[in-house]
């Protein structure tokens, strides 16, 4: 079975480009439009993968990668995210959060399926 990765973003074309992305490498995608609708998804199924934006409305990134941190089931899962951010201080953020990786948008389609397929087994 494939793997099942969650797309969190409030962007609507951002979260096309990436679902297209990742279902052309024949991974299960869900989306959610922001932090609290993707922690709502998390809390009733389980995904391999969450990639998530930073800047969001009702939740943003950083709170959404501490929350799923909190959930036994999440402890380990990855978390990427991927955003416009690029500041060191972010990034130092996200680690300390407990982001697993961190790209910058515009993404390349092609780094982020090398991305998927190191961090899923």
């Amino acid at each position: 079975m494939s793997k099942h990765i969650l797309v969190v973003d409030d962007s609507p074309s951002i979260r096309q480009m990436v679902q297209v992305t990742l279902k052309s490498a024949k991974y299960q995608v869900t989306t959610a439009e922001d932090g609290q609708a993707a922690l709502d998804l998390c809390k009733r199924m389980q995904y391999d993968f969450v990639i998530t934006d930073q800047n969001m409305p009702r939740m943003d990134g950083l709170t959404l990668i501490k929350s799923l941190r909190s959930m036994a089931t999440y402890r380990t899962t990855p978390i990427v995210v991927l955003t416009t951010e690029a500041s060191d201080s972010m990034k130092a953020q996200g680690r300390a959060a407990g982001a697993t990786g961190w790209m910058v948008k515009p993404f390349d389609p092609q780094k982020l399926l090398s991305v998927a397929a190191k961090v899923l087994p």
